[in-house]
């Protein structure tokens, strides 16, 4: 579809959310630095992962704070600040392994690089979502499916970085590369102009007929609005739900793989270095199907499928078996965030989708901790990962009772409001 009325393409708006995507994502590759720095540096493995917890932990905290800034000041300003503090962030890390010295590592590759993810995540979002209104799962998807894929750019270059020229050189480069990247693609972004729509599409209305997996009949929120919405928490805690199971096969998948199917540890470290593909793929293959079959019978099937894999994973004897069932599961978790802002649209319109995907985005923070600490708690137990996939199961049917709770409450505000014919300002 051509983008008529405007001076801009949304297909090289999708490319320029992918390209800061793809520079922020690289934090799942966080893992190449643990031995180099181990062993360089002589700081222990507990405090190199503590620079990863950290921004993780802030990565959330600025997304729900800052959604605001992007909503006032635009997504360029915005994806430019994101730039600056990633960038800065991975440069000072350089700068602090070079002086040996932790804390400033902690600072400058936890607070300000966490700082510049959190930013760099939100801030195409809701750019993204105005410039598809007929796509807007699809479009979404491709953004934050960068996300997910970052980690197949940083693992090898960054490798090859270490190995030839030494740790802080690596975070030069890749702090240098990352800047470019990213105030590329936040040059690139802007807001639709009043009024546009595709080619094609006549109204909002129009444009949300031919979306097939958008709600319609539901009002126009701000953020404000939208964290006193019992929709709001509802989608909070599927999301809380959803990433918690993922994350943890994310951190336990290679001892699962060798302590439940039997595999070598070779073959774990071979197979775990494939979830990035999966995690990525999900992610536009769900959010894409989203549009056609909605949101909220997609976020059902991702109950339904880790509901069924979770049960099963302990009673499997095949390694290979097993694996497929992980990269499975791992697309759920990805396809959950690839089709969140979409969803968040859906229910409480693009007015400040930026800010009210931020503050969802906390979700993500607390998942972060009680997905592995849960995984954690039951194998200190236990002595048995498949104990923890049972319990892990039991949040996935309260995930499941709630998609069910929410799928009723919009079909009743939609009804309520086509009865009354005026809008449903409350809940």
């Amino acid at each position: 579809m051509s983008t008529r009325n405007s001076d801009k393409n949304r297909w090289l708006i999708a490319a320029s959310a992918v390209a800061i995507h793809l520079s922020i994502g690289s934090i799942y590759a966080y893992s190449i630095y643990q031995i180099p720095l181990n062993e360089t540096e002589g700081w222990s493995t507990s405090s190199v992962t503590l620079a990863f917890s950290i921004a993780v932990f802030v990565l959330g905290v600025t997304a729900a704070f800052l959604g605001k800034y992007v909503e006032e000041y635009g997504p360029r300003k915005a994806g430019l600040a994101a730039a600056v503090l990633y960038g800065l962030g991975m440069i000072g890390s350089g700068l602090s392994v070079q002086l040996g010295s932790l804390p400033l590592f902690l600072a400058t590759f936890g607070v300000i690089g966490g700082m510049g993810i959190g930013l760099g995540y939100i801030s195409p979002i809701g750019t993204l979502v105005e410039w598809f209104p007929d796509r807007r799962g699809m479009a979404t998807g491709l953004a934050v499916m960068g996300f997910g894929a970052g980690a197949l750019l940083t693992g090898p270059l960054g490798n090859f970085l270490i190995q030839n020229y030494g740790v802080s050189t690596a975070f030069f480069a890749l702090g240098v590369l990352y800047f470019v990247l990213m105030s590329l693609g936040a040059s690139y972004l802007a807001k639709p102009e009043k009024g546009w729509l595709p080619d094609g599409m006549h109204d909002m209305e129009d444009a949300q007929e031919k979306a097939k997996g958008a709600l319609r009949g539901l009002d126009v929120h701000t953020a404000a609005e939208a964290r006193t919405s019992p929709r709001f928490y509802m989608v909070w805690l599927i999301i809380f739900i959803n990433v918690s199971a993922g994350i943890m096969l994310l951190a336990f998948a290679s001892p699962m793989l060798q302590q439940i199917g039997g595999a070598t540890a070779t073959t774990a470290a071979f197979i775990t270095g494939y979830i990035g593909i999966f995690n990525g793929g999900g992610r536009i293959a769900w959010a894409t199907l989203s549009d056609y079959i909605g949101r909220t019978t997609t976020y059902a099937a991702f109950m339904v499928i880790q509901i069924a894999a979770f049960f099963v994973m302990p009673q499997v004897s095949g390694v290979w078996i097993l694996t497929a069932l992980m990269f499975l599961v791992i697309t759920c978790y990805g396809g959950g965030f690839a089709c969140l802002p979409a969803y968040l649209s859906d229910l409480f319109g693009t007015k400040e989708v930026s800010a009210i995907h931020g503050y969802a985005l906390t979700a993500w923070g607390f998942a972060g901790v009680a997905g592995p600490q849960l995984a954690s708690f039951v194998l200190e137990s236990t002595g048995s990962y498949t104990n923890a996939l049972y319990v892990m199961n039991v949040a996935l049917v309260i995930g499941l009772l709630t998609v069910g709770v929410l799928r009723w409450r919009i079909g009743k505000l939609q009804d309520d409001r086509t009865k009354k014919a005026t809008p449903v300002t409350t809940d």
